[in-house]
């Protein structure tokens, strides 16, 4: 296996797991659950999941793979429409496929390519992509504190 398939195939089944835990931990979850803000000052699970979609669409999807994604970050956080749970997790299933199946494209020379994009000062595709995966299980880790949350609510 060479280190671009190597560091592909790594990236990509860290974003699969990703996103299976958010898909196991929001199971049980109604749609008004998931989109409830257990605390005045924080975020909904569904809002955390549109975040990530987003970003992953912005930095992996428009900026390395040429999307076209344009982004709206503070509706990732204040969108009131309520999407059906179902719907928002298919999206972010389907931005993890876009994901995959981009890392896995990437070769040794395109993991070292400069990287620029608005919010994010790293400096190559692959410390790009890592700080995506950073970011991604750092809300997995919120996620399920909220889950928790719900699940002490009478």
């Amino acid at each position: 296996m060479s280190t671009a398939d190597l560091i592909g195939s790594s990236f990509g089944h860290y974003f699969e797991t990703f996103a299976k835990q958010t898909r196991t931990w929001t199971a049980d979850l109604t749609d008004d659950q998931f989109w409830t803000r257990p605390y005045p000052y924080g975020n909904s699970i569904g809002h955390l999941v549109l975040h990530i979609t987003g970003n992953l669409n912005y930095y992996i999807g428009a900026q390395i793979a040429g999307t076209g994604y344009v982004r709206n970050r503070p509706l990732e956080f204040t969108d009131t429409s309520r999407r059906p749970k179902a719907e928002v997790l298919q999206a972010l299933d389907d931005t993890v496929a876009m994901v995959t199946r981009t890392v896995n494209a990437q070769s040794v020379e395109d993991w070292s390519r400069a990287f620029e994009a608005t919010g994010m000062d790293d400096r190559s595709r692959f410390a790009a992509v890592l700080h995506c995966a950073a970011h991604f299980h750092h809300h997995v880790g919120q996620i399920i504190y909220l889950v928790k949350e719900q699940q002490r609510q009478p």
